[in-house]
């Protein structure tokens, strides 16, 4: 492992100079991606707006002169870090893998691999299902309230705001494997405290819902309930991680005893014969 951190060894000018040079690749990422983005800022925007077009509103406002063009910014802005994350992530990954030794490489990598799918997830899962559902208990208040037409108009930009909170709350929720199994690999925690925290994390996971999603009992628990399963899915990933390491460690040590068993048996084949002594007459 020496003879491997030796050949990456850097002065610490040379390491300045390659974190210049992948900061500047991921601002020229992000900045091509706003471009476009800001481009297809209206064509995103009606995809994110379909959710309350599904519950019935059919009218947005803007009460400030600059609102509308801010919202098409913040859109355009959001889609670009979605975009441009694939190429944020290979730099990253193309700074730290020089000073990392070959097993943690292979150790770091699905976790790296497996964030977008897992944040995917968690936004797809929020915009098909989360959304609709809060939104028609939200705007189910509408109507006559004490002789009073009570109508909702929402404003573009909290809207843009209220599904961005959903979206970026669902898909950052369901990083929990990684951030766990990485908290494991790093030793900070064990998987014998994570399962017998399984009851904080219980509750954990419903604050965490109470807080990310409105007030209804529906939207809460389609955030807890996934949440709690991804804890258990994360337990039982350490369970196979430490069964493989533990595999790869028991390896060097059977080598390293039919080594020795070999060197004895070569060692006892070349001792000369014993003779028997001969008997005077």
């Amino acid at each position: 492992m020496s003879d491997e951190l030796d050949e990456t060894r850097a002065p610490l000018l040379d390491h300045l100079i390659e974190l210049r040079r992948r900061l500047l690749y991921c601002i020229a990422a992000i900045v091509v991606a706003f471009a476009i983005s800001y481009y297809f800022a209206e064509d995103i925007f009606s995809f994110l707006v379909q959710p309350l077009l599904s519950a019935g509103q059919t009218k947005l406002i803007y009460t400030e002169i600059f609102e509308a063009f801010f919202v098409q910014i913040k859109v355009a802005f959001f889609a670009a870090m979605m975009v441009s994350f694939p190429v944020i992530a290979n730099q990253l990954w193309q700074f730290v893998a020089p000073g990392l030794y070959k097993s943690e490489k292979r150790a770091l990598l699905p976790f790296l691999l497996a964030t977008p799918v897992l944040f995917l997830a968690g936004a797809s899962m929020a915009y098909y299902i989360a959304v609709p559902m809060a939104l028609h208990f939200l705007l189910g208040f509408q109507g006559d309230v004490g002789g009073v037409n009570q109508e909702a108009l929402p404003a573009i930009g909290n809207y843009l705001s209220f599904i961005m909170q959903f979206l970026f709350g669902f898909g950052i929720a369901f990083l929990l494997p990684v951030l766990l199994m990485l908290l494991e690999r790093a030793g900070i925690v064990t998987r014998q405290q994570l399962v017998s925290a399984r009851r904080y994390a219980i509750v954990g996971a419903f604050a965490i819902a109470a807080v990310l999603t409105p007030p209804d009992v529906g939207s809460q628990l389609l955030l807890a309930i996934p949440l709690c399963f991804l804890y258990e899915l994360a337990l039982i990933g350490i369970w196979f991680t430490e069964r493989r390491r533990a595999r790869t460690a028991e390896k060097p040590a059977v080598a390293n005893s039919l080594c020795l068993e070999v060197t004895w048996r070569c060692s006892r084949s070349r001792r000369p014969p014993r003779t028997r002594p001969r008997l005077r007459p």
